[in-house]
C-alpha cells in the first residue's frame, strides 16, 4: 500500500516538473570561446553593428563581468549605433580572437550602479570617462545561452 502511494506521488513530482520545464523554456549552453575569464582580463572587446547609410561598424567597448554576466556601458555613439542596427537585437562580437555572430545587446537600466562601480573598479581612466553621457548600460547574451520560451 506505501508502494503505491509513493509511485503516485513520485509520478505527481514528475508531472509537476515536465509542466514547469515547459513554461520556463529550455536554457541551452553557452558557445565555445565565451569564457568569464577572457572578459574579465580583456580591456576592450568590439562590438559590430550594421546601419543603413553606413554598413558594417566594428567599436571597442570597455566590459565588466558582474554575477557571471558580461555587461558594458554604452557612451552615446555607441547607443546610438545599437539603436540604429539593422541586425538588432543581435551584434557580432570580438574577444580574444574569437568571433560571436550572434550577441544580444539587453539594456539593464537597474544595473547602471553596479556597472559604474565595476568599472571604476577595473579602469583606472574611468576617473574621467565616467562623467561622459552613458545613455545606459547592457548585459552580452550568446545566442546559444538565450532561453527559448514555449
Amino acid at each position: 500500500m506505501n508502494q503505491g502511494r509513493n509511485y503516485k506521488a513520485k509520478l505527481i513530482a514528475l508531472f509537476l516538473g515536465l509542466v514547469l520545464f515547459d513554461l520556463i523554456g529550455v536554457a541551452v549552453g553557452v558557445p565555445s570561446g565565451w569564457d568569464l575569464d577572457t572578459f574579465r582580463q580583456t580591456s576592450t572587446i568590439q562590438i559590430m553593428t550594421t546601419e543603413p547609410e553606413v554598413g558594417e561598424h566594428w567599436f571597442n567597448l570597455w566590459v565588466v563581468v558582474i554575477d557571471g554576466q558580461p555587461y558594458v556601458r554604452l557612451g552615446d555613439r555607441a547607443y546610438r549605433r545599437i539603436e540604429r542596427n539593422t541586425t538588432s537585437p543581435w551584434v557580432k562580437l570580438k574577444l580574444g580572437g574569437q568571433e560571436f555572430d550572434k550577441v544580444k545587446v539587453e539594456e539593464m537600466p537597474d544595473m547602471k550602479d553596479r556597472v559604474a562601480a565595476a568599472m571604476a573598479d577595473k579602469y583606472f581612466l574611468d576617473v574621467l570617462i565616467r562623467h561622459e553621457s552613458h545613455p545606459t548600460v547592457a548585459r552580452l547574451i550568446p545566442e546559444d545561452s538565450i532561453v527559448a520560451p514555449h
